[in-house]
């Protein structure tokens, strides 16, 4: 049990301590010892579902009393679908590929020596979160199937939701004779335990950030550990004027308001003037319930167009609002999302497959879509089971990190006696 009392150096030193050893643990667990954890941690948290959802409206109850807006409210709701969904994916990462031990590559040198690149766990993973409790189960599930320890920090709107689903996922863990150490949830909710988990080199691995801007700036800001993290999802959906406009209308309403709060909503439409079909396609967000946010062109189109601001095309509005632009094509469009994207998700729509070539080959974000709501940009989606986040940096991994995101590789290298002359 963790001492509160202790400082929050302390206790981030006392739990990086039993993860170290708890990942010592895990490096000489089988992957079916460890595929079979992650199946009774998922069955844990169906068995407990009456009590991870009374927990979950707890916090939903002190949320909506703070005033947390709307969105970050659907991010924090918990019912029976999405507890299931949870459960669900922890199984899926059960039945995934295991990842260690797999040979990336293998050379032979001149001198006979045999040179491979080989899969191993990264050590102890820090994941810092906001709002949605479904990532203690998703990061413990992603982490130990990679052969990680984790330490996990939540928000405290769902510091209740986090701790339930935590003890079932532990019920899981110890029940297949794996450490509870390998998965471990800090206790307090002092953001000087941040700031610790942050600092803690000796013990800590990588940090994964998931939240909001000001969370993740403060990650990369203070952080003396490697961060994998992304700063906004400002996706952008492009209507290209060769655009089919029935396919068009259905992909941005859907990338817009499926889900508003979630990453890879799309925050900025790019319309072509070459696209008939604008006005139509203006309505059609209007009348799904969203605020539109327009530039003099598109404000000519609908009365209900409200004006764009220059702060707007730079904005995650993260709610049902959106920005929309009127562009002269295909190199306009890539132009706009070269200055304003946040290189996370950004798609085209058309029929146009030199258009498309164009855009997917120019268009620098982690994930760039033809023809499909930026919704897609999700783990589960990609057939990588639950995800840790999606990120927009240009090393180790980009785009939706799950199992091999998290490892690593050493090189192993076999020799029949050579001696460098």
């Amino acid at each position: 049990m963790n001492d509160l009392t202790q400082t929050p150096e302390m206790l981030i030193a006392t739990m990086g301590g039993r993860a170290r050893q708890a990942a010592a643990s895990l490096a000489q667990a089988t992957d079916a010892q460890k595929a079979d954890a992650l199946r009774r941690a998922a069955q844990a948290l169906r068995d407990h579902a009456p009590d991870i959802l009374a927990a979950n409206m707890r916090d939903m109850e002190n949320a909506a009393a703070n005033g947390l807006s709307p969105a970050m409210l659907d991010r924090l709701r918990l019912d029976e679908a999405r507890l299931e969904g949870a459960a669900a994916g922890v199984e899926q990462v059960a039945s995934l590929d295991n990842p260690l031990g797999q040979v990336i590559d293998t050379q032979v040198r001149p001198n006979g020596l045999e040179l491979s690149r080989v899969r191993v766990p990264l050590g102890v993973i820090g994941i810092i979160y906001e709002s949605r409790p479904n990532v203690t189960a998703d990061a413990a599930a992603l982490c130990l199937r990679a052969g990680n320890a984790v330490i996990l920090r939540g928000g405290s709107e769902a510091k209740e939701s986090n701790r339930a689903i935590h003890a079932a996922m532990i019920e899981g863990i110890t029940g297949a004779g794996l450490p509870a150490d390998c998965v471990q949830l800090v206790p307090t909710t002092d953001r000087a335990a941040v700031g610790a988990l942050l600092k803690a080199a000796a013990f800590i691995d990588l940090i994964v950030p998931r939240g909001g801007k000001s969370l993740v700036a403060r990650v990369q800001e203070e952080a003396r550990v490697p961060v994998l993290a992304h700063l906004d999802g400002i996706n952008h959906s492009y209507v290209d004027g060769a655009a089919n406009p029935a396919m068009a209308q259905a992909l941005v309403v859907n990338a817009k308001m499926r889900r508003t709060g979630v990453c890879g909503a799309t925050e900025t439409v790019l319309i072509d003037r070459a696209y008939g079909q604008a006005p139509a396609l203006v309505g059609a967000l209007v009348e799904a319930g969203c605020e539109v946010r327009g530039d003099a062109a598109v404000q000519a189109m609908d009365a209900r167009v409200k004006p764009a601001t220059d702060e707007d095309w730079d904005t995650e509005y993260l709610e049902a609002i959106v920005s929309i632009r009127q562009v002269d094509g295909v190199d306009d469009a890539i132009a706009h999302v070269a200055a304003h994207a946040s290189h996370h998700t950004d798609a085209i729509i058309t029929e146009d497959a030199d258009a498309a070539a164009r855009f997917l080959n120019a268009v620098d974000s982690a994930i760039v879509m033809w023809n499909a709501s930026t919704q897609f940009a999700d783990g589960g989606e990609f057939g990588l089971g639950a995800e840790i986040g999606i990120s927009t940096g240009r090393l180790h991994a980009r785009g939706p990190v799950a199992l091999e995101g998290l490892t690593t590789y050493k090189w192993i290298v076999r020799g029949t006696g050579q001696t460098r002359p």
